[in-house]
């Protein structure tokens, strides 16, 4: 095997082991979907209220949850992708220093915390009542 070839096969490694990893560090589109949707849901059937309601974003491996409260949206917390949609790891955004703290559990609404994105709502629902 000449440069070149070697060359071409360690760039066509590395090129799928980015891929590869790429999609270890990502939600999946059809998982965005579903997660968009279950937030959907809980703002039409349980907060019913078009001035207040939750928004998603999305980046890496993480889903955060947002509030929109009659014309300010505030951060109320971060799910990580665990590979299954009944089962994210859950952290409270803290406004005493403006970090999401995985390791807080001492807020009211915790005990609604069970690994679902409506857990998740539920919580952000009594741990920041708007």
């Amino acid at each position: 095997m000449d440069f070149f070839q070697v060359m071409h096969k360690r760039t066509f490694r590395k090129g799928q082991h980015q891929m590869a990893k790429a999609s270890k560090h990502t939600i999946p589109e059809s998982m965005k979907e579903q997660a968009n949707e279950i937030v959907k849901n809980f703002n039409e059937n349980v907060i019913k209220d078009s001035q207040c309601y939750y928004t998603t974003r999305y980046r890496g491996t993480y889903l955060y949850l947002d509030r929109y409260d009659y014309g300010t949206t505030n951060a109320i917390c971060r799910l990580r992708y665990t590979g299954n949609i009944k089962d994210w790891e859950f952290a409270i955004f803290k406004y005493s220093n403006e970090k999401y703290d995985p390791d807080e559990w001492f807020f009211a609404g915790s005990e609604f915390v069970d690994g679902t994105i409506q857990g998740a709502m539920k919580a952000g629902l009594q741990a920041y009542p708007g």
